[in-house]
């Protein structure tokens, strides 16, 4: 089969630079649809079809003068080309099985790309079509019910055969391996052969003088099929570049909403872990009797149990749960260290806990301050949001959005830039 996306393009415009950072894979699609859209550009017509069946010596007998090399080797390795009487006539190397060569790549181009009318020629000397000809000619039949692009099939060389009956029978194999196909017999040799013994009969039983009127019918339907072609590419590229637009804005509204529901979630956990906290330290101040913690011990009560050391236990308990319960949490949300510019010296001090409340005990009076007032609540809120910000997931996920809100971009480049094509009337 043939891969149209493994055809060569020619050099890019801006314009289809930009559609294709959105859709790659339709590189020679874009190609056809800026060939269809470029002004007073002249009808052409490719003749395709193996090596050595007659291509370019057909086309130089459609013509009238030798303009084509004519070889019995694998000669045409480029796309030669020839303007005569307002049409451009393209001798496309030969198709082959092997399309990885070059010179097979550049046949793909003059047929799927360059050409609006295809000459498929096949010869007669050997009979039924190929597997690649089949192949081929299916493509090529199909493609005209999308496009509107005329094919005409051509069987050459019909003057090497033993006789009337074998054209006849060659004829019907063909109509058989390809239903819906008229395939033309024409001799360029009896065409040349007439003309140059002025033998008319000779000349119109080449079957030359009718393929040129079929070409000239389909001459002059080529500007309604751009038209159309063109028509068709331009809505197949809105509709795929309107759907990866819709599908970017999707994922983007997605990354937004989840990184808005992860703010939110982690807003109100927050605020019922340092409720509760601030609950659970203050049932411990504000005790009746409490205020012995910061009465001093003397060396005579290193060995008893006085009230001032009752109280501090009391305290650095709580307040060990308190830490445990907000570190928890935070961990719950992939707050699990400080950001890689704020870790300290020693890496046992690498935390968010120890960033936020320091590694000092905590006497009364500090846990008090810290979590007695709205103030203090309000400062331990907004510093372990901005940790909470700083952890890996939520840099990642910010960085998600970056790239998202990138690509929405560059699908509304993309289709500003395919509207910068103008469809022909």
């Amino acid at each position: 089969m043939i891969e149209q996306n493994d055809i060569l393009g020619s050099a890019q415009t801006a314009a289809e630079r930009a559609i294709l950072l959105v859709l790659p894979e339709h590189i020679s699609h874009l190609e056809r649809l800026r060939l269809l859209t470029t002004p007073n550009r002249l009808p052409t017509v490719t003749v395709v079809g193996k090596y050595n069946h007659g291509k370019s010596r057909l086309l130089n007998e459609l013509l009238g003068q030798d303009q084509f090399s004519v070889a019995d080797k694998r000669e045409t390795i480029t796309l030669s080309s020839q303007t005569h009487h307002a049409v451009c006539w393209l001798d496309a190397p030969g198709l082959d099985a092997d399309i990885s060569l070059d010179d097979d790549r550049l046949a793909l181009r003059a047929v799927w790309i360059e050409s609006d009318i295809r000459l498929f020629v096949h010869t007669a000397k050997e009979g039924e079509l190929d597997g690649c000809e089949h192949d081929v000619v299916k493509q090529l039949c199909n493609d005209e019910g999308l496009t509107q692009r005329k094919t005409l099939f051509v069987l050459s060389q019909i003057d090497q055969l033993p006789g009337t009956g074998e054209l006849e029978n060659i004829l019907k194999a063909l109509g058989q391996q390809a239903p819906g196909t008229v395939f033309h017999a024409v001799s360029s040799t009896r065409h040349r052969q007439g003309q140059t013994e002025s033998k008319q009969l000779l000349v119109q039983k080449s079957g030359i003088p009718a393929l040129k009127d079929l070409i000239a019918d389909a001459v002059t339907n080529v500007p309604q099929a751009r038209a159309f072609e063109a028509a068709r590419l331009f809505e197949h590229f809105s509709t795929e570049l309107q759907q990866q637009h819709a599908l970017r804005q999707q994922r983007l509204e997605a990354l937004l909403q989840r990184q808005s529901d992860q703010r939110h979630q982690f807003d109100t956990g927050l605020h019922t872990v340092l409720a509760k906290v601030q609950t659970d330290l203050l049932a411990i101040i504000n005790a009746p009797g409490f205020g012995n913690s910061l009465t001093p011990d003397y060396a005579s009560d290193q060995y008893k149990l006085t009230a001032a050391k009752r109280e501090r236990a009391r305290i650095q308990v709580a307040y060990s749960r308190a830490c445990v319960e907000i570190d928890a949490f935070l961990a719950g949300h992939g707050v699990t260290g400080l950001s890689s510019g704020k870790t300290p010296v020693s890496g046992s001090l690498y935390t968010v806990m120890i960033a936020v409340l320091g590694i000092s005990v905590k006497h009364a009076r500090d846990l008090q301050r810290i979590f007695g007032s709205p103030a203090g609540i309000q400062q331990l809120h907004e510093a372990f949001t901005q940790y909470f910000n700083a952890s890996t997931d939520q840099v990642t996920l910010a960085q998600d959005i970056v790239a998202a809100k990138l690509q929405v971009n560059v699908a509304l480049d993309a289709i500003d830039a395919l509207a910068s094509f103008t469809l022909p009337a």
